[in-house]
């Protein structure tokens, strides 16, 4: 009679789950490509602090509302309507939205219209012309103190004083450019002008990639096909030549600085010192295995000193500027993995170690700044686990105090006194939420609570844990199972993944960092699992470097690990697995298929690096040094070498102008796959680039799923 009773039970919540999933929206490709605006969290547009003040303001409905701090009741201060016709007295065009606005101080922010620039007065209610830029300006940057505009056009650099634009550069060879980002972005570079503090001058880099190939990138959309050529530097191939100047605003002076080394070394942690007298540069040679902070004379260009050297055996990565207090240039925090993890370090100008402010088996992730007495400066962490980004301040003896008071993963904008932070936050269970928090970590007023943007939507659950890898060592994953989930079905499951370094794909946020994309593919009737594997990013630089040199190892292992553990549940069928991944993602699903045929029965592979000589130089040889250094490592890692093992379906995806994971990878796979009489199936992108974006990206995924759908069910 009790089995009886527990299985009328068990059958009448499988009945009830599946009508509840039914009586909800069903997520659709387009929305998973997030074409419906109303499945986003909701947000407060341009929040931030009004200047040094404890305001903070943010846009609604046709208004910048604004409070203090410790206040949810944010009131208009001023109306779209009002900015418009100020801007348009000023000489500006009628607004149909707001522009982004960047504050000056508690009543003075600049509002950017296009291509032309304009400071607000709240106390005058006026709009002034300040700046503007040529129409085709690019990697644009504003001075606030002077707002002079440095830009750049096709590979020169220029600024903008008062509208009156001023040539920086005057390169004529093509092959010199100036002021655009370097060392394809690695290195923590994401752009190439650095203003110095106070405005006076502006530092920049200058590129020569004479040495560098000339890669076709094909536009088939013409009618006769076009070659548009780029440069794109391959593993032990030439690389960018990088050199930095600095150019003095009011005399129109220029200087280099003599970082005398290799042609091919890398300049970045690119800092001016608050009284502008000096420039600090993090020199990496290519090896990437010994880096020297190095400080300049930013009037001469002359070498100050060499601050202090980081080694490694594997590899050095130097991706932070240096953090120097407000206005003190005698001392700064560096951030450095020499302790085997991410940590603040405190010397001072002269090179010399105060002290070491954060320590622990764990990462500081992002800088937020300095309290008004910089006594404290402030940071997130993965103090309480890999999963969470939660903030703290510590003081300049080392004393910590965590200021987010819930778990989560926690974006933050500090006030410029330290005393406040606007607190941007969601987890596994919420959406996100907005609101104020004091330096002692007290939430002082909630702006935003947790909507939940897709309560409407069914939705399966999704379950994170560790398993253990072959090693002993705690491997994080996410499972997600369908909206209509019968635990007596057997489903077939996708295993979705990345597995390489800088990424992670499980963390403590809304959906568990999953987006709509692979609950979309869990609906279709699929249990759909994820690992971190060794090599991805938040546990620390021996787990990121267990991949060094051997790529494709220890992750397809640790991968496996993670199947086995989804084998044990009882749910899954074991003998349908497939895998989809991108980029680095679809380079381990051509792994994985290939060196466990007997597991993996599907795949799709986007974008995927095939052979490592043929990706980019600064990436590709920190973690495999030069073909010809590591020849095991780059044939053990070569899928042309694994095709012949596959045995199951597998569909390979690019973007024919891909600039990133070039298309003669894959094309490359096509051809041996043909030689070694294996049957591929292909998918290209005639006009996307490493990833398909916009409104094809659901074509994308209805590509995916219909082939999962076909092979694997």
């Amino acid at each position: 009679m009790k089995k009886f009773i527990c299985l009328f039970m068990l059958v009448g919540f499988i009945i009830s789950n599946v009508a509840l999933a039914q009586d909800k929206k069903q997520l659709t490709a387009e929305g998973a490509n997030y074409m419906n605006p109303d499945m986003f969290p909701k947000r407060l547009s341009q929040i931030s602090w009004r200047g040094g003040s404890d305001k903070y303001a943010y846009i609604k409905d046709k208004n910048i509302v604004s409070a203090r701090y410790n206040s949810k009741d944010a009131k208009p201060i001023l109306s779209l309507e009002k900015l418009s016709k100020a801007i348009v007295d000023a000489g500006g065009k009628e607004l149909k939205r707001f522009p982004y606005i960047i504050w000056i101080d508690k009543d003075i922010f600049i509002a950017i219209q296009r291509s032309k620039y304009f400071l607000y007065d709240l106390k005058e209610n006026e709009a002034k012309f300040i700046n503007e830029t040529p129409m085709g300006a690019q990697n644009v940057k504003i001075d606030k103190k002077n707002f002079v505009i440095a830009y750049t056009k096709d590979n020169n650099l220029f600024v903008s004083i008062k509208g009156k634009e001023v040539a920086v550069t005057n390169n004529e060879d093509k092959n010199l450019i100036s002021g655009q980002s370097v060392s394809r972005n690695e290195f923590g570079i994401d752009g190439g002008i650095f203003w110095s503090p106070e405005g006076n001058s502006v530092a920049y880099y200058t590129k020569d990639v004479s040495k560098v190939s000339d890669y076709p990138i094909v536009d088939v959309t013409a009618r006769v096909a076009e070659h548009n050529p780029i440069k794109y530097p391959m593993a032990g191939m030439d690389s960018e030549h990088v050199t930095l100047s600095v150019y003095n605003v009011e005399t129109e002076k220029t200087v280099t600085l003599k970082t005398e080394g290799p042609y091919d070394q890398y300049l970045t942690s690119v800092t001016w010192s608050p009284d502008e007298k000096n420039i600090y540069v993090a020199l990496l040679n290519r090896e990437q295995n010994h880096a020297k902070l190095n400080k300049y004379d930013a009037n001469t260009g002359e070498l100050v000193k060499t601050l202090f050297e980081e080694k490694d055996e594997k590899y050095v990565e130097p991706q932070f500027p240096l953090y120097f207090p407000h206005g003190d240039s005698r001392k700064f925090i560096w951030m450095s993995q020499r302790d085997g993890y991410n940590h603040m370090y405190l010397y001072t100008s002269e090179g010399k170690l105060i002290r070491q402010l954060t320590k622990g088996e764990w990462i500081v992730t992002g800088f937020l700044g300095f309290d008004n007495n910089n006594r404290k400066a402030f940071f997130t962490s993965t103090e309480v686990s890999p999963l969470d980004r939660t903030a703290y301040s510590v003081t300049m003896s080392g004393k910590k105090t965590r200021i987010t008071p819930q778990d989560g993963t926690h974006s933050m904008i500090l006030n410029s006194t330290g005393k406040y932070a606007i607190d941007i936050y969601s987890d596994t269970t919420v959406a996100r939420v907005y609101q104020i928090v004091n330096a002692k970590g007290k939430v002082t007023s909630t702006l935003l609570k947790d909507v939940d943007p897709v309560e409407d939507y069914a939705f399966g659950k999704t379950t994170v844990g560790t398993v253990k890898n072959n090693e002993g060592t705690d491997l994080y994953y996410r499972l997600i199972t369908p909206a209509d989930f019968d635990p007596n079905k057997k489903y077939p499951a996708i295993v979705y993944v990345y597995g390489g370094p800088h990424a992670q794909m499980i963390t403590n946020s809304w959906l568990a960092g999953a987006g709509f994309w692979l609950n979309y593919m869990a609906n279709q009737g699929y249990v759909v699992f994820t690992v971190d594997s060794r090599g991805s990013f938040g546990r620390g630089l021996a787990f990121e470097q267990a991949i060094h040199r051997n790529l494709g190892t220890v992750e397809v292992e640790d991968q496996v690990a993670g199947v086995n553990y989804l084998k044990t549940l009882p749910y899954v069928d074991a003998d349908k697995i497939g895998v989809d991944g991108w980029s680095y993602g679809g380079f381990m699903t051509i792994a994985m298929m290939t060196d466990h045929p007997e597991i993996f029965k599907v795949g799709v592979a986007g974008g995927p690096v095939v052979d490592w000589k043929y990706y980019e130089i600064m990436y590709g040889e920190r973690y495999m040094d030069t073909p010809e250094e590591n020849p095991e490592g780059y044939k053990n890692a070569n899928l042309m070498n694994k095709i012949k093992n596959l045995q199951g379906r597998l569909l390979v995806m690019h973007g024919a102008i891909d600039p990133t994971v070039v298309w003669q990878h894959s094309l490359q796979l096509l051809n041996q796959a043909i030689a070694d009489d294996k049957i591929l199936d292909y998918y290209v992108y005639p006009k996307h680039e490493h990833n398909v974006r916009g409104k094809d990206r659901a074509n994308m995924f209805k590509k995916i799923m219909d082939y999962f759908n076909t092979h694997l069910k």
